[in-house]
């Protein structure tokens, strides 16, 4: 078993190996162009390839590599989740909803372009993402890539990372109690990790009991994850998170530390991940050690 010094190494050694290949997959399924309308993809390719950790294209590699899913098709479909995801972050962004002029310590999409060009990038990386998952190139079986693309729909939609951001807006005005918070967060951002980890186990053609390990693991990660976030946007600062610190209070966002306090939220997040360690139960051994490593490093991170 690794030691505590060598597990994070080997932890970032693996985000970075998975960064810089869903980087040149991204580049590659969207290259520039010099079409009349190349400001629409330049704007596309600053939302998408303007930093991020990755994490959830992480979680598709890893989960598929439990399987021995060919890493290419596992790369594409961790391109097309990145790009749903950056447009849900350009369109996060916009002055209508969060309106924040920094994104991973750069300027937004609408700051550096404008707002319909923001909005218009979104639009396009959204369907690209639909795109790439139903071409052949993403696997052989039409049954698996029908499959890839209505659970992706289902985590993005009305009754997932969308609907979730309607309840993060209606948080601004309204009382919520923390069932309600743990269903919005639920919504906005466990909806997409649990694809990240369904997506391998739908490219490997997993059994329902492995299937459901996966789910259960990346929902309690997911909530993990925003625990932390609510806890940095009160802890962090705007040159260690890449975003301005104290955004939710400021707006009078309902949040799991507005609800229950910072210190009660850092013990949810560390009970959280532990379930979530939990859940890798069926894969003993050194398979799912770099997603075990994942979570204790979503506890412990600081950006």
């Amino acid at each position: 078993m690794p030691s505590p010094r060598e597990a994070p190494r080997k932890l970032q050694e693996a985000l970075d190996d998975a960064v810089a290949k869903v980087n040149k997959t991204i580049e590659r399924l969207m290259p520039e162009t010099d079409l009349p309308e190349a400001r629409l993809y330049e704007a596309m390719r600053y939302g998408v390839l303007n930093g991020g950790k990755r994490l959830r294209s992480f979680m598709i590699i890893q989960t598929a590599n439990l399987f021995k899913v060919d890493e290419n098709r596992s790369r594409r479909v961790a391109a097309a989740l990145e790009m749903l995801h950056s447009y849900s972050l350009i369109h996060d962004d916009l002055p209508a909803m969060d309106d924040a002029d920094l994104r991973r310590g750069k300027p937004s999409v609408h700051v550096e372009f404008d707002e319909a060009t923001a909005i218009l990038a979104g639009d396009a990386l959204l369907t690209l993402s639909f795109e790439i998952l139903s071409d052949p190139a993403t696997h052989e079986d039409p049954r698996i890539r029908c499959e890839l693309v209505s659970a992706l729909a289902k985590a993005a939609g009305g009754h997932g990372m969308v609907g979730g951001q309607m309840l993060d807006l209606m948080a601004e005005t309204e009382d919520f109690d923390l069932g309600t918070i743990s269903r919005l967060q639920r919504m906005k951002t466990g909806k997409l990790m649990a694809f990240a980890c369904e997506a391998g186990a739908i490219l490997g053609r997993a059994d329902p009991a492995h299937r459901k390990a996966l789910m259960n693991y990346a929902h309690d990660l997911g909530a993990a994850f925003q625990v932390t976030d609510d806890v940095l946007d009160v802890e962090g600062d705007e040159n260690t998170i890449g975003k301005p610190a104290n955004q939710d209070d400021a707006a009078g966002k309902a949040t799991f530390v507005s609800a229950m306090g910072k210190e009660q939220a850092k013990m949810r997040a560390e009970m959280l991940v532990q379930q979530a360690i939990r859940h890798l139960k069926p894969f003993e051994g050194a398979r799912a050690s770099l997603l075990k490593d994942l979570a204790l490093y979503v506890l412990e991170r600081r950006a």
